[in-house]
């Protein structure tokens, strides 16, 4: 005879383990954050400023794509972009694409304090270090695999 309490093969129940990974993402998320804003301050950064300051160390966005990116108002994106620019850091420039649009890119200084910052991360630069190549390739696959 069935036990009745035990829940389904196909519950949308998380397993034990899947919770335990679930959590662990969350602290590891966290001190992230933390070692980011940290290094971010040793450059006389917010944590916002650095966040967007990466960014456009990948391309030039328009103000909107930043504010979508940064999950933030366009409002909030000028005043980063003010205080950047007036830094040195960002300068804004017309869209190739269009040439009524805006867009901020990030000058040389800001690449390259953009740079010194992510060198600055230590929070997962030893643990990563003691893992075989294969298991950082591992990890780097299933972290890819999560972002779908």
């Amino acid at each position: 005879m069935a036990s009745t309490t035990s829940a389904p093969q196909n519950s949308h129940r998380p397993d034990p383990l899947t919770l335990e990974v679930v959590e662990l993402i969350g602290e590891v998320v966290a001190r992230f954050h933390q070692d980011y804003e940290e290094a971010a301050a040793e450059h006389a950064l917010t944590g916002a400023q650095a966040r967007l300051l990466s960014l456009l160390c990948l391309e030039p966005l328009p103000m909107r794509r930043l504010a979508q990116r940064l999950k933030c108002e366009p409002s909030n994106v000028t005043g980063i972009v003010d205080r950047l620019e007036a830094r040195g850091l960002v300068e804004r420039r017309p869209d190739p694409a269009d040439r009524r649009v805006k867009v901020a890119a990030a000058t040389s200084e800001g690449r390259r304090v953009a740079r010194s910052l992510r060198e600055s991360l230590r929070f997962a630069r030893e643990p990563l270090a003691g893992l075989s190549e294969g298991e950082r390739v591992a990890l780097r696959d299933a972290l890819r695999g999560m972002l779908g």
